[in-house]
């Protein structure tokens, strides 16, 4: 099992690059946001590999970390994520942008990817869920309420401001994350009036 390559940058392709170790070319299919940040042909890249061993072939898909590579394998997890779609969410977004994204239900920043529709994102966020925290530095409250609204369990004050900031024009995330900066200033008997007022602070200061 291949778990790293380190060599000369031979030639691109759409979708992957030919990696020259000691003269033997690799083949190693990748995000595109990966083989962009990746050198020149004849310069020296290293590439941390998900070998992939099925029936009819033997695939190398090349990262430009571990932690990128962990992504993967978790998304190739979830039913109706194959490879293909593992790379282009690695592709729109990076590792920590993914984990953000799943943390806080963010359907709308998964669907940026090739192939992603709604159904599917929301898939990834509920089945990912509680492994993406980890890798996310997202305030824990902000995943509670963001997770609350989507799944109609969030306090109704807490719902009805959300709710009213994103009504004036506001992006859902961006509201969330003002109203739960606005919760622990206003305390747990804040009510909605008062939420959206501090929540709007939040905004003004951001």
């Amino acid at each position: 099992m291949i778990g790293k390559l380190k060599g000369v940058v031979d030639e691109y392709g759409d979708d992957h690059v030919i990696l020259d170790v000691h003269g033997v070319g690799y083949v190693c299919f990748c995000s595109s946001r990966t083989l962009q940040n990746l050198p020149s042909p004849g310069e020296a890249a290293v590439l941390a590999i998900e070998t992939i061993v099925r029936e009819d072939m033997i695939r190398l898909y090349g990262f430009a970390d571990a932690d990128e590579r962990e992504w993967f394998r978790l998304l190739c997890t979830v039913q109706g994520v194959g490879t293909k779609v593992a790379l282009a969410l690695l592709s729109a977004l990076r590792p920590s942008e993914l984990a953000s994204a799943i943390a806080l239900k963010d359907v709308t920043a998964l669907c940026r990817a090739t192939g992603v529709g709604k159904k599917l994102a929301e898939r990834i966020a509920q089945e990912l869920k509680d492994k993406a925290p980890s890798f996310a530095s997202v305030d824990p409250a902000l995943v509670r309420l963001s997770g609350g609204i989507a799944e109609k369990t969030a306090p109704k004050p807490l719902a009805d401001a959300v709710s009213a900031l994103v009504n004036l024009g506001y992006p859902q995330l961006q509201a969330s994350a003002a109203v739960a900066a606005a919760a622990k200033t206003a305390g747990e008997d804040a009510t909605t009036e008062k939420l959206i007022r501090l929540g709007l602070k939040e905004l003004a200061a951001g």
